[in-house]
């Protein structure tokens, strides 16, 4: 790479330049910008002496380097194809937990759509679909339309990619809390539009309690994961063999967490019911609006918090619980 200095241009090595000038230069913020195609453009910016004195030096090792060269590009070659061909296609066959897994910005269109991709994400899109009596082949089309804008596909999602330690840690760290924090507000707000619209709104005391049912299933809920099942997860995935637990397998704990998760699925969808798609009044409240949309963002984020649980991680521990039984 060359670097104006003074009256001449010095030549300085990608590999010596500090990343923080080489990123100046577009080096290091380039992800396709493969070791081949650097050595060539080095190249390519040597000055007649460099490139007399290179000619010099390397001799019949040149033949080896180009060789060496040309092996590394073809391998970045089949890596991209190989990338390619993992790409997630969104089809009738797809599981919704996939889809979601590939392209994480369909799950608002999946919670527009009461596609269910946290407790229903074994499901095909062409199960769920039938299941809301709603045309497969179509929905496929446009959520295909949508998932090309993304420019993911191949599984990327940042949770996909985590051990089972970083992935808890990042449970906990994001969704519970977001619940632990967002739960208490949403509840002052419930008792303030009920205080206030619930002689006009009577269907307000019943949202009241059906939130309240979700505050108490979800506070034990995340205790019981931050205080044993988590703890146990760490301690399963940093060992090198297999740790002793008193609950026996942890599948045991992950079937009851399945079962709570599924409880709370059901109480969330009685809840957009109650609040018609958490869809405010037209005499309601500036508090009646922001207590229907914090209702609508803790839907959406319990169900993404559902989807990385059940979807991501406890198929992860069960996957590596059995490996480390299998080293016993």
């Amino acid at each position: 790479m060359r670097i104006a200095s003074g009256e001449h241009d010095r030549l300085v090595p990608v590999a010596s330049m500090p990343q923080t000038e080489a990123a100046c230069f577009g080096v290091y913020n380039r992800p396709k910008f493969g070791r081949c195609r650097l050595a060539r453009l080095s190249r390519l910016t040597q000055t007649p002496a460099d490139s007399a004195l290179a000619n010099q030096q390397r001799g019949r090792s040149a033949l080896a380097a180009d060789s060496s060269l040309d092996v590394e590009c073809e391998m970045e070659k089949k890596k991209e194809m190989e990338k390619e061909m993992q790409m997630v296609k969104i089809d009738v066959s797809t599981t919704l937990a996939e889809a979601v897994n590939a392209f994480p910005h369909l799950a608002h269109e999946f919670e527009r759509r009461s596609l269910d991709y946290c407790c229903g994400g074994a499901r095909t899109l062409g199960e769920a679909c039938a299941l809301l009596g709603v045309d497969p082949q179509v929905t496929v089309v446009e959520l295909s339309a949508l998932a090309a804008t993304s420019g993911s596909g191949s599984g990327s999602a940042e949770w996909t990619t985590m051990a089972a330690d970083v992935l808890v840690d990042h449970l906990e760290a994001t969704h519970h809390r977001y619940l632990w924090s967002e739960m208490p507000r949403v509840t002052a707000l419930v008792d303030k539009i009920v205080s206030v619209h619930g002689d006009r709104h009577p269907e307000l005391v019943e949202v009241a309690s059906c939130f309240g049912q979700v505050r108490s299933d979800l506070e034990p809920h995340m205790l019981k994961e931050e205080r044993m099942l988590f703890p146990m997860i760490r301690d399963l995935a940093t060992s090198t063999g297999m740790p002793s637990f008193p609950c026996g397998s942890l599948q045991n704990p992950i079937s009851v967490m399945l079962s709570e998760h599924d409880a709370v699925g059901d109480l969330l969808t009685r809840l957009r019911g109650l609040t018609d798609g958490y869809t405010p009044p037209t005499d309601g409240c500036a508090s009646y609006a922001a207590c229907f949309a914090a209702m609508a963002e803790l839907e959406a984020d319990t169900h993404l918090h559902i989807h990385k649980e059940n979807n991501v991680l406890f198929p992860m521990v069960v996957r590596l619980e059995a490996e480390r039984a299998a080293m016993k």
